[in-house]
């Protein structure tokens, strides 16, 4: 399956569009726990466990995402926009929101 958030693939024109898929993914209080107890691997501003645990999210979401436009026929995702958002009523759960256009190419 190949993946890009450009609308088209180079040298591969798109025969024929299967719709938009979406995949979504929820970290909850465990995450929030986890990110303060990661705080001590801050180095230069960034935190090793904070980014670890946000690729995980962006990865799952980026799987359910592709299995969605398999499950249409497709081989490729264009146009994908990741989106990351809280959510609750005090923030404390993290969604990642991946969406793109499943085709055949």
């Amino acid at each position: 399956m190949i993946l890009s958030t450009t609308p088209t693939i180079d040298g591969h024109p798109i025969r024929e569009y299967k719709g938009v898929v979406t995949g979504e993914t929820i970290i909850g209080a465990n995450f929030v726990k986890d990110f303060f107890a990661g705080i001590r691997d801050v180095v230069g501003g960034r935190s090793g466990s904070y980014e670890k645990v946000l690729r995980e999210a962006k990865d799952t979401s980026m799987k359910e995402m592709e299995n969605r436009a398999k499950e249409l026929g497709a081989n490729a995702i264009v146009g994908i926009d990741i989106d990351y958002e809280t959510i609750g009523q005090t923030s404390s759960m993290l969604m990642v929101a991946t969406s793109g256009t499943a085709v055949v190419i």
